[in-house]
């Protein structure tokens, strides 16, 4: 897909500084811009390379004004970096702009779908699923009986979408998450035999939530797995069954939090943090990387440390921890002048 100088100046309001019909179709660093690619100059250490890219379209500040001869067409505008990133979304969602139903496809009894619809091949959708308009469902996609989707969702490829879950509008899933598996429930017998509780909920994903690749939501045992608006999941999370993560909170990698816990909003999560189950964190709490929680956190707390401590002690401590041979030889002295 080809763009001229014109169409992206229209597209950012900026003025074109050189041929409007210079094509681009890819994008690049500055510095390894090449010919047909469309590249950016925000920050002033990389203007030397203004000179001698061979970019085809560089978005610059209006400010800017060239010091010798340069190759490269100009579009000029008020902020080059926050264009730059209204361009790229821009891309983005030009590229994932596909509509209809690949075949081989499923589309089960009771299925409902709006406007747009992309339903890439390998897809099966269960029965009775509500789908809305502008929906995407990559390939290899399963989803389950009674499902709802709202509008403006993307599945990506090799999403998992268990019966009974929830979407709402403007969420993005990524390949090869699963929404809605078996919370982990279990009883042992006087044997010590585990038998399986039925795990008979579901999850709700609310608007604009973003769950990252092979990321696992667990259904409830009873009522519903909450993840709640604007929530951010990164990559390769467990969250079991009846967590309720709280608006707009941000979770790294390899976190894991176990079940009936719930979480504020406005938090941020630090990656490989382990949260046990059936506690409270309240809102706008930070917690660092690699902690350990193993009870319920007030609002307003910044937390580090395995088992997690407030974020000023555990710095405070952390220097003693690092003196402990010292420490331990001093009062092995200390014991030995005592002695005599």
């Amino acid at each position: 897909m080809k763009f001229t100088a014109e169409q992206i100046a229209a597209i950012l309001e900026g003025e074109v500084a050189g041929n409007p019909n210079t094509e681009v179709y890819k994008l690049a660093k500055i510095e390894e811009g090449t010919e047909g690619s469309l590249t950016f100059l925000a920050n002033p250490k990389y203007q030397q390379y203004i000179y001698s890219t061979k970019a085809s379209i560089t978005i610059v500040n209006k400010t800017f004004e060239p010091e010798t001869a340069i190759n490269t067409t100009l579009i000029k505008v008020d902020d080059a970096y926050k264009s730059f990133s209204k361009l790229l979304e821009y891309y983005n969602q030009v590229k994932l702009m596909k509509s209809g139903i690949e075949q081989p496809s499923v589309i089960s009894e009771g299925v409902t779908y709006g406007d747009g619809l992309y339903l890439g091949s390998f897809c099966y959708i269960g029965k009775n699923v509500k789908i809305g308009n502008n929906v995407k469902i990559y390939p290899n996609t399963f989803v389950g009986d009674n499902v709802v989707i709202g509008d403006n969702t993307i599945l990506f490829a090799g999403v998992r979408v268990y019966s009974e879950t929830e979407i709402g509008n403007g969420c993005t899933v990524h390949s090869g998450a699963i929404i809605g598996s078996d919370g982990f429930g279990f009883t042992p017998n006087e044997e010590g035999v585990y038998s399986k509780v039925p795990q008979i909920g579901n999850v709700i994903l609310e608007d604009n939530v973003d769950v990252g690749a092979c990321t696992t939501i667990d259904r409830a045992t009873l009522g519903s797995t909450i993840i709640k608006k604007g929530v951010k999941l990164d990559n390769q999370i467990q969250i079991a069954h009846n967590v309720v993560i709280g608006e707009n909170t941000v979770i790294a990698s390899q976190t894991g939090v176990a079940g009936s816990t719930k979480i504020g909003k406005n938090c941020i999560i630090g990656g490989q943090v382990g949260i046990v189950g059936h506690i409270t964190i309240g809102n706008n709490v930070r917690i660092q990387a690699q902690s350990g929680v193993g009870k319920s956190i007030p609002d307003g707390e910044t937390i580090q440390g395995s088992p997690a401590l407030g974020y000023s002690d555990f710095n405070k401590s952390y220097v003693h921890f690092r003196n402990l041979p010292k420490i331990v030889a001093d009062i092995e002295e200390l014991k030995q002048q005592n002695k005599q």
